[in-house]
């Protein structure tokens, strides 16, 4: 499912970002913050591997975010297929935002290209920080 593009403005964002977790309740709050981000768009968010690779090579977005427990498949298989075929999903930047934040799975993640790790429990503001700095053109931060 495809959300909308941020309806104050008509042009594309500055950051295009696929949502991939599996709940909607966080899925939506997450959406929200996001929208708050002047140049900041989710232009698809998906709750299972399948939709998420679709969405992925649909949108061909600059940033995913994606859990690793998702209702069917997982996040370790969608970042293996990033990987895998970057140019089929036009290579976007990967992060993690998980409770499965163990040693050897960040390690996994590290492996299969994701730049950060972000923990559920406590880094949700650290992951609206980095989107923030993210997106293109902010002075003084790489984009």
């Amino acid at each position: 499912m495809s959300a909308p593009l941020n309806s104050e403005s008509a042009t594309v964002p500055a950051l295009r970002v696929v949502l991939v977790e599996d709940s909607a309740m966080l899925r939506g709050m997450l959406c929200e913050m996001l929208a708050e981000l002047d140049g900041v768009g989710v232009v698809a968010e998906a709750e299972d591997e399948q939709g998420a690779l679709a969405a992925l090579e649909a949108q061909r977005p600059d940033l995913a975010i994606i859990d690793l427990e998702l209702r069917m498949g997982s996040g370790l298989g969608v970042l293996r297929q990033l990987q895998a075929e970057p140019e089929r999903f036009g290579r976007p930047r990967a992060v993690v935002f998980s409770n499965y934040g163990h040693a050897p799975v960040r390690a996994r993640c590290e492996q299969l290209g994701v730049e950060r790790f972000f923990d559920k429990s406590f880094q949700l503001d650290e992951l609206i920080d980095f989107v923030q700095g993210a997106i293109p053109g902010i002075p003084g931060i790489p984009g």
